[in-house]
């Protein structure tokens, strides 16, 4: 079995209902009628609409959604990928590698899944695109991001769960160059937008401080910042 994530982009100028309508409605419907292993769609939606940690550059298309397929085979991606350029305006799909440090019912921050296929996961979630860092080999940063980031960020922030996407390979013409696509999932948008929440500071100023310091020297050694981005995005399993 094989995992494909396509990053889709929309019109520059559609709303986040027109994008939930759209990815929601006929894209999920037509997508499910093909009759994948698994789909997941992480929209840019109405339910999401607060800041990423990590804001789009002025100028530049937010990423509208995330499409997760799970097929048998690549080679049969065909008609998934039919489905999503007939709306799409910019689309990018990628051979990924997952694996999930984190998953609902994991930690304190949430209990197990409870809802069903086809429904809103609740919180919201930040979806990141990686670089690999320029100063590094893939073998040093790719280790650095499953033993060093992943348990560093676990301790500092309220994740209620969180996939690691390591790109295999790009498989649409002219995808850009993403070594890695990150899903972390939060608690609720106060926990993204209210730092003494989104650091676990529990109302400390001193020690929110000390783990933004932390967090963003982490950070920094894993990648580039300028080439950083991140959306935040309502998550639907829509075939588990």
């Amino acid at each position: 079995m094989e995992k494909l994530m396509y990053l889709t982009w929309l019109g520059e100028k559609s709303t986040r209902s027109e994008v939930g309508e759209v990815l929601l409605g006929r894209v999920g419907e037509e997508l499910l009628s093909l009759d994948p292993v698994g789909l997941t769609i992480d929209v840019w939606d109405p339910e999401s609409d607060i800041p990423a940690p990590v804001p789009t550059p002025e100028g530049e298309t937010p990423l509208h959604g995330v499409v997760s397929l799970w097929v048998d085979s690549i080679e049969q991606r065909a008609p998934f990928e039919e489905v999503l350029e007939a709306v799409a305006v910019r689309l990018a799909g990628y051979s990924v590698v997952e694996s999930l440090y984190r998953d609902y019912g994991g930690n304190q921050w949430a209990a197990p899944r409870s809802w069903p296929d086809g429904e809103r996961s609740p919180g919201v979630l930040t979806v990141a695109l990686l670089q690999q860092h320029p100063d590094q080999s893939f073998d040093e940063w790719i280790t650095r991001w499953h033993t060093r980031i992943s348990p560093i960020t676990e301790q500092l922030q309220p994740r209620t769960r969180y996939v690691r996407n390591a790109v295999f390979r790009p498989i649409t013409d002219g995808a850009p160059q993403v070594a890695g696509i990150v899903e972390e999932a939060w608690p609720s948008l106060e926990h993204v937008t209210d730092p003494m929440l989104f650091y676990c500071a529990e109302g400390d100023p001193e020690r929110m401080n000390a783990n933004v310091t932390q967090m963003i020297e982490e950070i920094n050694a894993f990648v580039d910042l300028s080439t950083l981005r991140s959306v935040t995005m309502s998550e639907w399993i829509l075939k588990s």
